[in-house]
């Protein structure tokens, strides 16, 4: 499915009584151009990666302010950040090629696992049984991986036959996995049984422009996608219909996360910007955050 940007309507700041304005939350220039991985923890702390410089964790507060969490091993640059169930950090390390794991009390820096067979983690999700999805691109081939890593640690290999892997997201109901391809532009859809196996692919959605970061679902399944170098959000149904497109006022935007009192705040990261930034919503994500 080819979908022309123009067909998205055009939304004044007052349509929807505020709904899908956008508006600065951080400060400019607080991040790295490597800004990415939005992530809230259980107790709806906000943590993103690469603060003030590569290879660090910073902890947002409500008012935008931002703090050093962490600082990572020599050698790592995270990208992406998910919690398991049981609230210990899991990081995609596209430099040093592990996903890593922190211990939140000690704040300890460890190896989940290392897999001599990753490109370089990208972005991941995790269900309820903390299996772990992980986008694996090969940037100079413009090929890519997908990955399962299961509790534990243990990395099977999905597959090996996708374009520029990167943006990936679970449904609600953790049946359908949604992986797109930044330089083809095109979002895959995948079937997940119990075991947390992929099969049917078929394409959900296909842009002519702009590239593609990191996604996320609302709790009605509507996916929410980062349109690279455009600066908007693109929300597809689950049929893969355009419902809308959020302009935002930086324009490379990487990834993006749901929060706010009733999780219905998106939170967004911007890579030109070196900050991030937020709308509120109709529909709260699959996973509030606070």
């Amino acid at each position: 499915m080819l979908l022309e940007c123009a067909t998205a309507p055009v939304l004044s700041a007052q349509d929807f009584y505020g709904l899908y304005k956008a508006e600065d939350f951080t400060k400019e220039d607080l991040f790295t151009n490597n800004i990415e991985g939005p992530s809230f923890d259980d107790k709806g702390n906000l943590y993103v990666v690469n603060f003030q410089k590569d290879g660090t964790i910073g902890l947002v507060k409500p008012d935008g302010q931002v703090s050093l969490f962490l600082t990572l091993p020599e050698g790592s640059v995270a990208n992406s950040i998910t919690f398991t169930s049981h609230g210990k950090m899991l990081l995609a390390d596209f430099k040093g090629h592990n996903v890593l794991e922190v211990n939140m009390k000690t704040k300890k820096v460890g190896v989940y696992v290392h897999e001599k067979g990753f490109n370089q983690p990208n972005d991941f999700c995790i269900n309820s049984r903390d299996q772990l999805f992980v986008s694996d691109p090969n940037w100079k081939d413009g090929t890519g991986k997908l990955w399962r890593v299961d509790r534990g640690g243990k990395a099977v290999l999905l597959t090996d036959q996708m374009g520029t892997t990167n943006g990936i997201e679970l449904s609600p109901d953790e049946r359908t996995l949604y992986v797109n391809e930044s330089v083809q532009r095109k979002i895959w859809s995948f079937d997940v049984d119990g075991k947390g196996n992929i099969t049917n692919k078929k394409l959900f959605a296909e842009f002519p422009d702009f590239g593609f970061d990191g996604m996320k679902c609302d709790q009605e399944g509507n996916l929410y996608v980062t349109r690279y170098g455009k600066g908007a959000i693109a929300v597809l149904s689950p049929t893969g219909q355009l419902i809308r497109e959020v302009m935002l006022k930086g324009k490379n935007c990487s990834n993006l996360v749901f929060g706010g009192i009733n999780g219905k705040l998106v939170f967004v990261t911007l890579q030109d910007r070196k900050g991030m930034e937020r709308f509120r919503n109709d529909i709260a994500g699959k996973n509030k955050g606070l």
